[in-house]
C-alpha cells in the first residue's frame, strides 16, 4: 500500500493518474474487472436534497423535546450558552469534514479520509464506533415512534410491538428502493421539520411580544424571576457552573448526527459544489433553529414552572415538549394532538436517515477492507444490499422494549453509545489535522481547494479540545452524592459503566488493530491524497456538461418561471 508523495494535485485542473489501490473510485456503471459484483454507489443525491438534508436532517427529538429537561435543570441563561457554544464546535467539525469531502468525495466517507489521511487503525476504530452507535439509535427512534402512538393509541389496546414492525419495514423499503427514492422521501420529510420548527419560532416570538390569549408580554421576565441560571448540586457560583455544565451534555445530543452531510458525499451529484454549500447553510441551522428556540424557550417557561418538571417526566410525545408548556402556559389548547402528529414525522425521519447512515457505514468498513467484502456489494440501484441487510436486522433489537422491564436496560445501552457521537467528532477533527498538514506537505495550495475551513486549523484545535472536554467530563455528575438514586447515592456505577465504556472500546480497538495489522500512520508526504481524484475530476466534468446542456434547454422552453420557481424542485 505505498503511497507516493506527489506535488503536482490540484483541484479540477491536473488530472493526476492514480496506482491501483484498494481506495479507487470507479464512475457509477463502471464494469469490474474478473466479473466481480459491483461494489459502487451512484450518485442519485441532488443538490436540492442534500441542501434540505443539511438544513433540516439532524433536527430531532433532541431539539423539540430535549431542551425542556435542561431548562428545568439549569435555566434559560445555562442552555443559551451551552447551545451556542456547542453549535459553534459543530459548524467547526462540519468544516473540517467539509474541507475533506469537497476534496476528495469517496464512496466511504469520513472513516475513508481517517484511512487515508492519517492511520487506518484510526479509520477501524472510527467505522465500527459510528456503526454500533447506528445499529442502536435505529431501533431506539423505532421505539420512540411507537411511544408517541401512544398518544392515540394506549399500549393495552395495541401493542407498541405492531407499530415497531410497521415503520422498521417502512424504513428499510425506502432505504432498499435506492438513493434517489430515499433522497426524496428525506427532502420531504426535512422539508416538514424545517417548516414545524419555523412555525414553533414564530409562535414562540408571538407569545413573546403578548401575541398569545393571555395578552402577556413576557419578554426577560424569567431571566429575574426565578433567575436565569439554576444551581445543581449546590449553592452559589459552584451550583450554576455544575447546572451550565450539565446542559452542555444535553446540546451536545440534541447535534448529534449534523455529519450526516458527510455520509451523503459518495452519493452526492457535484459534490464539489453542493457540499460547501451545505457546510455553510448548517451554520444558520445552528443560528436560527438551535439558538433562537432556546432563547425563546427560555424566555416563555420559567424553570421552576410545574408544568416543565412533569414535561421532564414524560417519556416522548407532545407531553413532553417545552413548547407544548409555552402554549399552555401562554392559554393555548388543542395544538399538543396537532404537534404530536409532527413529533412523529420527527422521529420517523430520524430512524430512516439512522439506517440510511448504518448501512453506509458498513459498506465504507467493507470498501476499506476492515469488514467482510460481501457488504460492500450493490445491487443495480446502487444499494449495498447486505450491509442494509444486516443493520436491519439488528434494528429488530427494538421489539425488546415490548416488555416493560426491558426499557431500562435498553436505556443504558443507548448511554452506552451516545459517547461514540462525541468520539466521532474527535476523529473527525484529528483526521483534518493531518489532512491540512498533508495537503501542505504536498503542495497543494489553498487556492486549489474547492473549499477551506474559514477558522482553519485554529478553529479544529478549539472543536478538538472542547469535545476532548466534554467526552471526559459529560458524566461527572455519578460521583455527586444523590439520595435514593438507584445506581448509587455516592457513586453511580451504572451509568459510570454506560457512559464511560465507550472510550476505552475505542481505544482498545485503535491499539489492537495495530498490534494485529502492524499498521502504522501516514506521514504529511505519505497520505494519499491522489488516489481516485481524476476519476472523481471525469465524473464532475460530465456533470457539469449535461447540466449546461439540460439548462440551455430549459431556458429555450421553461423561461424565467421554469428556472426560478420549477427547476430547482426536478
Amino acid at each position: 500500500m505505498g503511497l507516493m508523495h506527489r506535488r503536482n494535485a490540484e483541484f479540477n485542473v491536473d488530472k493526476v493518474s492514480s496506482p491501483p489501490s484498494s481506495h479507487e473510485v470507479s464512475p457509477p456503471g463502471t464494469q469490474r474487472v474478473g466479473g466481480d459484483p459491483p461494489t459502487e454507489l451512484h450518485r442519485g443525491l441532488r443538490s436540492r436534497q442534500i441542501t434540505m438534508i443539511a438544513i433540516g436532517g439532524a433536527i430531532g427529538t433532541g431539539l423539540i423535546i430535549g431542551t425542556g429537561s435542561a431548562l428545568a435543570k439549569a435555566g434559560p441563561l445555562s442552555i443559551l450558552i451551552s447551545y451556542t457554544l456547542v453549535g459553534f464546535v459543530v459548524y467547526m467539525v462540519m468544516c473540517a469534514l467539509g474541507e475533506m469531502a469537497a476534496y476528495l468525495p469517496i464512496q466511504s466517507g469520513f472513516t475513508g479520509y481517517a484511512t487515508r489521511f492519517c492511520d487506518p487503525a484510526l479509520g477501524f476504530s472510527l467505522g465500527y464506533t459510528y456503526w454500533f452507535k447506528y445499529i442502536i439509535v435505529t431501533p431506539n427512534q423505532l421505539t420512540a415512534a411507537a411511544l408517541v402512538i401512544q398518544y392515540w393509541v394506549p399500549r393495552e389496546r395495541v401493542n407498541p410491538g405492531v407499530f415497531i414492525a410497521v415503520f422498521l419495514v417502512a424504513i428499510v423499503l425506502i432505504n432498499y428502493l435506492g438513493i434517489k427514492f430515499f433522497g426524496e422521501i428525506e427532502f420531504w420529510l426535512s422539508s416538514i421539520k424545517v417548516l414545524t420548527i419555523c412555525g414553533l419560532l414564530i409562535l414562540s416570538l408571538v407569545l413573546v411580544l403578548g401575541g398569545g390569549p393571555d395578552h402577556d408580554r413576557k419578554g426577560f421576565r424569567y431571566w429575574k424571576n426565578p433567575g436565569a441560571m439554576k444551581p445543581l448540586y449546590g449553592t452559589g457560583d459552584k451550583g450554576r457552573f455544575l447546572g451550565l455544565w450539565s446542559t452542555f451534555v444535553t446540546a451536545t445530543f440534541a447535534y448529534l448526527g449534523t455529519e450526516l452531510v458527510g455520509v451523503t458525499v459518495g452519493e452526492a451529484q457535484n459534490p464539489r459544489r453542493v457540499i460547501p454549500r451545505a457546510i455553510k447553510l448548517t451554520f444558520w441551522r445552528i443560528v436560527v433553529f438551535y439558538v433562537c428556540s432556546v432563547l425563546l424557550i427560555g424566555m416563555l417557561v420559567p424553570y421552576n414552572s410545574k408544568r416543565l418538571s412533569f414535561a421532564t417526566k414524560q417519556t416522548t410525545g407532545a407531553s413532553a415538549s417545552p413548547f407544548v408548556v409555552a402554549m399552555i402556559e401562554s392559554g393555548i389548547s388543542g395544538l399538543p394532538g396537532f404537534l404530536n402528529a409532527l413529533i412523529l414525522i420527527f422521529v420517523f425521519s430520524a430512524a430512516n436517515s439512522d439506517l440510511y447512515i448504518a448501512t453506509r457505514t458498513l459498506y465504507g468498513l467493507a470498501k476499506e477492507g476492515n469488514s467482510h467484502r460481501i457488504f460492500a456489494r450493490t445491487d443495480s440501484r446502487g444499494v449495498p444490499i447486505y450491509a442494509l441487510g444486516l443493520s436491519a436486522t439488528i434494528a429488530c433489537i427494538a421489539f425488546l422494549n415490548c416488555a416493560d422491564d426491558s426499557t431500562k436496560v435498553f436505556k443504558y445501552f443507548v448511554n452506552l453509545v451516545t459517547i461514540f457521537g462525541l468520539l466521532t467528532w474527535i476523529s473527525i477533527l484529528v483526521t483534518h489535522i493531518y489532512f491540512v498538514k498533508a495537503r501542505r506537505a504536498q503542495g497543494i495550495e489553498k487556492h486549489q481547494m474547492a473549499y477551506t475551513a474559514p477558522f482553519g486549523l485554529y478553529g479544529t484545535y478549539f472543536a478538538l479540545v472542547f469535545c476532548i472536554v466534554i467526552a471526559v467530563f459529560k458524566n461527572f455528575d455519578v460521583f455527586v452524592h444523590v439520595k435514593g438514586r438507584e445506581g448509587g447515592e455516592n457513586f453511580d456505577y451504572v451509568n459510570f459503566i454506560t457512559g464511560y465504556l465507550g472510550i476505552p472500546l475505542y481505544l482498545i480497538m485503535i491499539f489492537g488493530y495495530k498490534i494485529i495489522s502492524k499498521s502504522k500512520g501516514w506521514t504529511p508526504l505519505t497520505a494519499d491524497l491522489i488516489t481516485g481524484k481524476d476519476a472523481i475530476d471525469r465524473e464532475e466534468e460530465e456533470f457539469l456538461a449535461n447540466k449546461a446542456a439540460k439548462r440551455q434547454g430549459n431556458s429555450k422552453n421553461g423561461g424565467w418561471f421554469y428556472r426560478n420557481f420549477v427547476a430547482w424542485l426536478l
